[in-house]
């Protein structure tokens, strides 16, 4: 529970799912991470024992396939001791687990499929794609429900995994917008526009790794107009995450900027994890998304409930986030093209009052398609099915 967009849709369902018909168990592979206080004390959190390793054991780990085997012989352990009735498996790591084939207990799956797989899988996984991808064909194919959180993912997954399109079922990603707008008392924040008369602060929030595409923010900043027109305040960029690339990302920055510490005017922060971010994002001007793909970016959801503006790749399920033009959500840029969005920021200095437009366009968006109630009405659905009417073991 690290605080990636996952597991925040994991601990919203946790704490939406009415106990009258739900006894909420949630297994974890490590008893970690930020989110962890988030879980009601309802919720049974099951972990496997991180027992003493013997070097023997050690060495047998490394054949292929081993420890995943033994969690999900683990797991199928966990089914039949609580008597489960229903798994929900999100993002495909965790179906590897619940769709094992060691995982012989009979129950209910619902699985949920959160990236668009031909791009996710390949970027994450750097070793035995292909045996991976075809265990999740299989363990897709097993599932009672199968669950898409946007169409680009459902469209991606039938292609990648030959699963018959009409099998997913699009459930967008719910955002609690009473939550998020009262983790942060807004009344309290400095003003967007007065923290410095002389600077736009942009925040970038996510996992720096290569999908994310913190590198092209990086040169677009870089490639922004000189000499910068003297009326425009200059942008203070504001990195908020860890993850493989930072140093990487760190010193391109450094090798850009000139003897004040600056690219072009323009500074760049990396602030490293800050959790939950969601008042970062609230203090912000705007949310920078330059992702390269996404399922369903649930920073830009938040920043759409906190009415920050937004500067976003059309990116897999990002661009889903707009149905109409004349009533824009962000100001558009495309994947991977630094020139691109150094014009969507530019747009975004030089229109203020299309950005104040695309605010509430934003968030009427989110209220009625993203909406807490309705959307976890949805997956109650999926899980019940004929759940509801199996007597327990």
């Amino acid at each position: 529970m690290r605080g990636g967009g996952s597991e925040h849709q994991v601990a919203l369902l946790a704490e939406h799912l009415p106990r009258e018909s739900f006894e909420v168990h949630l297994y974890l592979t490590h008893r970690v991470g930020d989110l962890l206080p988030r879980i009601p004390d309802d919720v049974v959190i099951h972990s496997p024992e991180a027992a003493p390793v013997s070097f023997l054991e050690k060495v047998l780990n490394r054949w292929p396939g081993r420890i995943l085997r033994n969690q999900a012989r683990d797991f199928d352990a966990l089914l039949r001791r609580e008597k489960i009735d229903v798994v929900y498996d999100r993002a495909f790591h965790n179906t590897l687990i619940a769709g094992h084939p060691s995982v012989t207990t009979p129950v209910r799956r619902v699985s949920t499929i959160v990236s668009p797989p031909h791009l996710a899988l390949p970027s994450v996984e750097k070793r035995f794609v292909q045996q991976k991808r075809r265990r999740l064909a299989d363990a897709y194919r097993r599932s009672d429900e199968v669950i898409a959180v946007s169409h680009a993912v459902a469209e991606s997954a039938s292609r990648y995994y030959g699963l018959p399109i009409e099998r997913i079922s699009v459930i967008r990603n719910p955002v609690d917008l009473n939550a998020i707008r009262s983790s942060v008392q807004l009344s309290e924040l400095p003003m967007r526009s007065t923290i410095d008369q002389r600077r736009l602060n942009l925040v970038c929030v996510g996992r720096m790794s290569s999908e994310k595409g913190q590198g092209d923010l990086v040169e677009a900043i870089a490639r922004l107009p000189q000499p910068w027109p003297e009326d425009f305040p200059r942008f203070r960029v504001r990195f908020i995450g860890d993850g493989p690339l930072r140093g990487e990302l760190q010193r391109r920055a450094e090798s850009l900027a000139d003897s004040k510490g600056t690219v072009n005017g323009h500074e760049i922060e990396f602030c490293g994890i800050i959790s939950p971010a969601v008042g970062e994002i609230a203090a912000a001007d705007a949310l920078v998304c330059p992702s390269h793909f996404e399922g369903m970016p649930n920073v830009v959801l938040e920043a759409f409930a906190l009415g920050t503006p937004v500067i976003a790749t059309r990116a897999g399920g990002t661009a889903e986030l707009q149905s109409d033009p004349s009533e824009p959500t962000c100001f558009w840029a495309d994947p991977g093209d630094p020139n691109s969005l150094s014009l969507a920021l530019l747009q975004f200095v030089e229109d203020s009052e299309h950005g104040r437009f695309q605010v509430d366009s934003a968030a009427r968006w989110v209220i009625g398609n993203h909406s807490v109630g309705p959307i976890v009405g949805e997956i109650i659905a999926k899980l019940q099915g004929t759940a509801a009417k199996r007597s327990r073991r």
